[in-house]
């Protein structure tokens, strides 16, 4: 049974900090590329940040030089240091876990943390 489990969230005043974990069960975690999305009430989910299994990291324009996604292979476990927060960062966070290969896509989700900014 796959389990990806959030934690982490809270509230926070702007400009302040938080970190996201995610630890992962019952995947191969170090081939999977693994990500963070967000999604605000009345909004679509977007991406965050991504990290491949090589270590590859990408980002959302809007979170770009104040997060940062990293993983510990060791640990089955994806973290998502969140610096400089706004209040238009507020969101349930998801974590994802997806991997592709020839015979099809393997796509996981967590069950979300939220994470307030609000002074």
């Amino acid at each position: 049974q796959v389990q990806l489990v959030e934690s982490g969230g809270g509230l926070v005043q702007p400009g302040g900090s938080l970190r996201l974990s995610c630890a992962a069960s019952g995947i191969i975690f170090k081939i999977y590329t693994m990500g963070w999305y967000r999604q605000a009430p009345g909004k679509q989910r977007d991406m965050v940040a991504t990290i491949t299994s090589g270590g590859s990291t990408n980002y959302a324009d809007s979170v770009k030089g104040r997060f940062t996604i990293s993983r510990d292979n060791a640990q089955n476990t994806v973290y998502l240091q969140m610096n400089s927060l706004k209040p238009e960062d507020t969101a349930v966070y998801y974590c994802n876990a997806v991997n592709r290969n020839s015979w099809g896509t393997r796509n996981y989700w967590g069950q979300g943390t939220q994470v307030t900014v609000s002074s």
